[in-house]
Order: C-alpha cells, then sequence, then structure tokens
C-alpha cells in the first residue's frame, strides 16, 4: 500500500468468517469510524446505537447473510454487536443525509467504443478519507465477488461485482424519515445481482428510511438511474438514452413536486457535467472522465469539490462493467492518484 492508496480489506469465506476477517484487519479504523459518526451526528453511543438496534428486523428479514457478516465483524473488530450493527445505519440511526455527489452511467453512442461506463466523484467531509478502505469479498455460498468503496466497518458501499453489476450513489433530500430500511445493507445485496434489472427489482421490492439516487450499469450493457424514496421509486430517463446524469436534486416527473433545491448547487454541477459530457460525446473514455471529475471550470458548480458547503471529493470511481475493471481515486479529482482493479472470483 501506498500513501495515495486507501487500505485494501480481502475477506473470503461464509458470512461470519467474511465479518471476522475484515474486523481483524480494519479493527484500529473501525473505532475510528464510530468515533466519527460520534462527532459528525453529534449524538451518543448509545443512542445511536439503540437507534439501529431499531432497524435490525428489516435488515435481518432482507439478508441474515449480511446480519451473520455483522455478528463476525463485532467479533473480528471487538466492538459489540450494536455498534457493528451502526456502521450499517450510520445516517439512519441518527436520521441526517450528507454527500453532494455527481454521478454518471453511459453507453452506446457517448463512449468511444459503445460499451457502458459509469462512476461518480463522492463528495463528504474530508474526515470520511481518513476511514475509507476498498473492501473485496468472496464469499463461498454462490454470492458473487465484489470490490467496494467503503468505511471501515461498513459492509455495503459503491462498487462492483464480478458480474459487471455497478452501482453509485447521489444523496437526495426533501423526503421524511420513515422505519424502514438503511441504504446500506442494499448496497450490499446490489451487488450480490446479475443485472441491472435485479438491483431496480430489488429496489422496487424494499423500502427505505430516506431517499437516495441510484447509478446503475452491468456486464451486458445495460445502464440504469433509481430515484428512491420511503414511499416508492421511480425511474430517470435523460434526454439521451445513453447518457444518465444526476447530482443532488430530484429529476424524475414521479418526485419533482418534492424538490426544495436545498443543496444550492447541484443544479449548476448537474448542468456542467452535461456540457462536459457533450463536449466528448462519442469519444468518451475512461480518461476522459478523469478529467471531467477533476473539472474546476465551472466554479463554484465545478465537479470536482474543495469545501463548498462543507464537501470534498474525497475519493472517485470509474466502472468498466464490460472488462470488469474498477478504477479508484484517492483525493480529490484535480489531484488524487488513480489505480485501477481486476474483479473477479480468481
Amino acid at each position: 500500500m501506498t500513501t495515495q492508496s486507501f487500505p485494501m480489506v480481502e475477506v473470503s469465506g461464509d458470512a461470519y468468517s467474511m465479518g471476522h476477517q475484515h474486523g481483524e484487519q480494519a479493527g484500529n479504523l473501525v473505532h475510528r469510524y464510530l468515533s466519527w459518526i460520534d462527532r459528525i451526528t453529534g449524538q451518543s453511543r448509545d443512542v445511536l446505537c439503540a437507534n439501529a438496534l431499531a432497524i435490525l428486523p428489516q435488515m435481518e428479514a432482507l439478508s441474515p447473510a449480511f446480519i451473520q457478516e455483522v455478528r463476525g465483524l463485532a467479533e473480528g473488530a471487538r466492538i459489540s454487536f450494536e455498534e457493528a450493527l451502526l456502521c450499517q445505519a450510520r445516517a439512519e440511526a441518527s436520521k441526517t443525509r450528507e454527500g453532494g455527489c455527481s454521478a454518471f452511467a453511459l453507453s452506446g453512442e457517448a463512449t468511444a467504443d459503445g460499451r457502458p461506463l459509469a462512476g461518480q466523484n463522492q463528495d463528504l467531509e474530508a474526515e470520511y478519507g481518513d476511514v475509507s478502505i476498498l473492501l473485496k469479498v468472496k464469499p463461498n455460498d454462490g454470492r458473487p465477488a465484489a470490490l467496494m468503496f467503503t468505511f471501515a466497518g461498513q459492509l455495503g458501499y459503491a462498487g462492483m461485482n464480478e458480474h459487471g453489476v455497478a452501482h453509485f450513489a447521489n444523496a437526495l433530500y426533501d423526503a421524511p424519515w420513515q422505519p424502514a430500511l438503511p441504504h446500506y445493507p442494499l448496497k450490499r445485496l446490489m451487488l450480490e445481482q446479475k443485472t441491472v434489472g435485479d438491483c431496480v427489482s430489488l429496489l422496487r421490492e424494499n423500502r427505505t428510511c430516506s431517499a437516495a439516487n441510484v447509478v446503475l450499469a452491468d456486464g451486458e450493457g445495460s445502464i440504469g438511474d433509481v430515484e428512491v424514496r420511503p414511499d416508492g421509486i421511480a425511474l430517470f430517463k435523460d434526454t439521451h438514452e445513453d447518457a444518465l446524469l444526476h447530482t443532488n436534486h430530484y429529476l424524475t416527473s414521479e418526485y419533482l413536486d418534492f424538490e426544495t433545491h436545498s443543496l444550492a448547487d447541484s443544479a449548476p454541477r448537474l448542468s456542467r457535467l452535461g456540457v462536459l459530457i457533450r463536449e466528448a460525446w462519442g469519444q468518451i473514455t475512461v480518461d476522459v472522465l478523469k478529467d471531467i471529475l477533476a473539472d474546476h471550470e465551472g466554479d463554484p458548480a465545478g465537479i470536482c469539490r474543495h469545501g463548498a458547503v462543507n464537501m470534498h471529493s474525497i475519493s472517485g470511481y470509474i466502472a468498466e462493467p464490460s472488462k470488469r475493471l474498477f478504477h479508484v481515486r484517492r483525493g480529490h479529482g484535480c489531484l488524487g492518484s488513480w489505480e485501477t482493479h481486476e474483479v473477479s472470483r480468481n
């Protein structure tokens, strides 16, 4: 590991064993992540853990294997089960939303070779970068291998699996909190699917505590975008079928009336992203997207963020689903370094 790379945590075996290995390898960072959750929420650990425990029935109904992995994590990291559960329900336990990401899925006429490309800048408070890892999972029970960017102790976040299924996300606001599933277990379950359609079905069948947008791609060449609210989902179709661009405000006709533009730079960022994609249309490659994710020309609505509304582009990702390649950047788009990982069973 170089100083410019996120720590890599590799786990394999049954669900409990994978969680235990995760906890053993990243225990110090898991404790730091919990401390960061305390600070960012301003709430006591006891209250947060109690809130997370209240959501346990929904998580266990979604995936018993996921909860077994949480139990292994607790043992391996030497934390309580409730604390391990809190890592899977950070935003939901505190009833806060954060993030201001810019995401995309492209295919067909948009890309240089006609194959899909998907990814995003991950915009959060800078301290999240200090507790971030790459988590490579290889279950032995028939579920696919996957690689994800996440935070130490959190078992589901942005990534891609061996089938080429990749997903990324944008925070959405203006939705009342409901007693339902956290987003993070669903993010992990999406990495157990084989197609974009499977992911859409998963989101349609399960209600979430809060709102978010999900950008999808798969190894068969499909792309998709789903706006998710506690009351349901809506599929977003952009002006061209080969490009799906999203930031942090509602775009579907079903949910547009909920939008209050509480994140003021979301619409300008989306506009700037659209300009850059149109300028490179038909010639878009991984390298072109790296440059787009480093953009500052649209300031104060540039794609690469350095503290706007207290958010930094702490990382970035570009998935090549047809090639099973996942590119990850640590740090700002204009300064960070990229590395490439192959996602496979081997």
